[in-house]
């Protein structure tokens, strides 16, 4: 199949270097990641995933993470899965 359609965006520079760490850990290029969103899209003749505007306490929590504010740290997933009962 002949790739020779070029695709050019502007995304902020720490969301790019996060992504593409990640994307890394995975084994996908960031070239790979896009073709394999856009396929998704030809599929399934929508975005892939739902988008929602975030309620409140989502929109307050974010905002609170992105400053650092009341961030937990936790060992495993069991040890952060047994504090929610405290």
């Amino acid at each position: 199949m002949n790739k020779s359609a070029t695709i050019h965006a502007r995304i902020e520079p720490s969301v790019k270097d996060q992504a593409e760490k990640l994307l890394k850990k995975i084994g996908l290029s960031p070239t790979e990641a896009i073709r394999l969103f856009y396929h998704q899209i030809c599929l399934r003749k929508a975005i892939p995933f739902q988008i929602e505007v975030p309620n409140k306490t989502t929109e307050n929590t974010l905002r609170k993470s992105q400053k650092g504010e009341d961030i937990i740290n936790f060992n495993s997933t069991e040890e952060m899965f047994s504090s929610w009962g405290k």
